[in-house]
C-alpha cells in the first residue's frame, strides 16, 4: 500500500513540473503578455507559441485608425507600460530610432491591471506632459523605467515621484489629478489598445498612411523604418512625374 501511494505521489508531481515547463514554454520572453493567438487547427501549441513572438503574430483587429501625425509620412507608435521590463528594455532602442530617422514617436499608455503602480505612473507622467512639458514628461518616464526594479509598490512611487519632483525643481501637486482628465488620457489610450487588441507590451508598429506593421523584434525597427520611408518615398514620386509629365504636355506647342 506505501509502495502504491509513493508511485501515485511520483506520478502527480511528474506531472506538475510537466506543466510548469509547458507554460513556461508558452509565454513569449521579453514582456508582459495576457493572451496568446490560439493555435491552428492541428497545430501543436508549442510550434504556435514560436510562431508568436511578442509584438507579432497577433489577428489585430482594425489598424486603419493609427496614422502619422499631420505633417509626416511615417511615425512609429507605442504602447507601452511603465511597470512592463520589456517596455523598459525596447524604450531606448525606439527613441534612438525616432531620433535617427527624424520621425515622430507615438505614444500611447497600456497598464496592465495585472499591475500595482503603472496606472498611477502613466497618470503623473500625463500630468507632466499636459502641465510642465512633453520634454520632462519624457525624462520621467526614463527615470521610472531605470528605477522599476526599485519599485515595488504604490508607496513606492510615491516616494519616487516626490523625490523626482524636488529634483526636477517641480512642486508637487496636493492632488496630481483633481478632475481626471489625465486619468481620462491613460483610459482612454487603453481603450484604445484594446480597439486594436493588443495583447502584450511593448505593442510597436512602424505607421504609413497606408498600413500598420506590427514589430516583431524590435532589433529589427530600424530596418522596418527604412523599409517605410523608402516605400513612401518611391509611392509619392509618381505623382509628382505624373504632374512633371503633364505639364510638359500642357507646354508643348500645339500642331495645326
Amino acid at each position: 500500500m506505501k509502495r502504491y501511494w509513493l508511485v501515485l505521489s511520483i506520478a502527480a508531481v511528474a506531472v506538475a513540473i510537466g506543466v510548469y515547463k509547458y507554460r513556461s514554454a508558452e509565454r513569449p520572453a521579453g514582456g508582459d503578455v495576457v493572451v496568446m493567438q490560439e493555435p491552428p487547427a492541428g497545430v501543436p501549441a508549442r510550434q504556435a507559441a514560436a510562431r508568436n513572438p511578442v509584438n507579432a503574430g497577433y489577428p489585430f483587429k482594425d489598424t486603419s485608425m493609427l496614422k502619422p501625425p499631420a505633417g509626416s509620412k511615417v511615425a512609429v507608435y507605442e504602447f507601452e507600460d511603465l511597470e512592463c521590463p520589456g517596455c523598459r528594455a525596447a524604450a531606448p532602442i525606439v527613441h534612438a530610432a525616432v531620433a535617427h530617422y527624424n520621425i515622430p514617436l507615438v505614444r500611447r499608455d497600456y497598464p496592465w491591471s495585472f499591475h500595482i503602480w503603472s496606472f498611477d505612473a502613466a497618470v503623473t507622467a500625463r500630468y507632466l506632459q499636459d502641465k510642465v512639458s512633453p520634454q520632462l514628461a519624457d525624462e520621467f518616464r526614463r527615470d521610472v523605467f531605470a528605477g522599476q526594479s526599485l519599485i515595488a509598490s504604490k508607496d513606492d512611487l510615491t516616494r519616487f515621484t516626490a523625490k523626482w519632483f524636488q529634483a526636477h525643481g517641480q512642486s508637487l501637486p496636493f492632488v496630481m489629478d483633481p478632475n481626471g482628465a489625465c486619468k481620462l488620457e491613460v483610459e482612454s489610450d487603453r481603450a484604445l489598445g484594446d480597439q486594436l487588441g493588443v495583447k502584450s507590451t511593448p505593442c510597436i508598429f512602424v505607421v504609413t498612411g497606408s498600413r500598420a506593421i506590427p514589430v516583431g523584434d524590435v532589433s529589427q525597427l530600424d530596418r522596418m523604418i527604412e523599409a517605410a520611408l523608402a516605400q513612401t518615398a518611391a509611392s509619392s514620386e509618381i505623382p509628382a512625374k505624373a504632374a512633371q509629365l503633364s505639364d510638359i504636355l500642357h507646354a508643348a506647342p500645339k500642331r495645326s
